[in-house]
């Protein structure tokens, strides 16, 4: 199934979801434990009905969902076809139907409280050192270009946040690694100026607001990033 673009996704109108990252995910505010299994037991019917499923995480007062297919057609320019992680139109009719299981239970949705974690590196050489990530973090050296064209490290089992690749400049430079906070749109302004309070600094937003990058006192960065194609929901929720 043919992944979806950013703006196919806004046009879905899924106020309770947002896209994060490879995939749609969604907080449901739940008063308990049994509450919270009862609306993972609907969700699961929901997904016997259309072969597909969530990943799910319960904590206390809240029902985390991440919405992605791991079988998304990426086409290249040239054509070429890609199997990727990605949203798919199965992804988007799922959602839908959580989100009249949650109205049917009676929960409250909170898109502006989801996050996503991932890691990158700043390489010349990714496919010399996937590798040992891969080995490193999963134990598995499928994990490498698992769901992407590239050399990313993707865990099938979803324990660890993915290991990206980004090109580096040629310049040496004292950290390598950083880490890429996905935020939905109407909490990343807040999310940065409260890491400036904290004494972070902004090195730069010359892409934002897709992507900002925010260092520490010592230097360290981090990237707080928006998919600012698929943000539409917001507007209309």
């Amino acid at each position: 199934m043919d992944m979806l673009t950013g703006e196919k996704i806004a046009e879905a109108e899924l106020a309770d979801w947002r896209k994060l990252a490879q995939g749609l995910h969604a907080r449901y505010l739940v008063d308990d434990f049994a509450s919270a299994a009862r609306f993972v037991t609907a969700v699961g019917e929901a997904g016997d009905t259309l072969g597909h499923y969530p990943r799910v995480s319960i904590g206390t007062g809240h029902v985390d969902l991440k919405l992605v297919s791991d079988d998304a057609i990426y086409r290249d320019d040239d054509g070429t076809e890609y199997v990727v992680e990605w949203v798919t139109q199965r992804d988007v009719d799922l959602a839908r139907r959580i989100t009249e299981i949650a109205t049917e239970h009676e929960l409250e949705a909170d898109p502006a409280s989801v996050s996503h974690i991932e890691l990158g590196v700043d390489t010349a050489r990714s496919a010399t050192i996937a590798p040992v990530w891969a080995s490193l973090l999963t134990g598995s050296a499928e994990s490498q270009g698992r769901g992407t064209p590239s050399d990313e490290i993707r865990d099938a089992t979803g324990r660890v946040p993915n290991l990206w690749f980004g090109d580096a400049d040629g310049h040496e430079r004292p950290q390598r690694f950083h880490v890429e906070v996905y935020v939905p749109p109407e909490v990343a302004e807040q999310r940065i100026a409260a890491a400036v309070a904290a004494g972070g600094t902004v090195v730069d937003d010359s892409d934002a607001p897709s992507l900002t990058v925010v260092a520490d006192q010592d230097g360290n960065t981090g990237v707080v990033c928006v998919a600012t194609s698929a943000a539409k929901t917001v507007d209309s929720a």
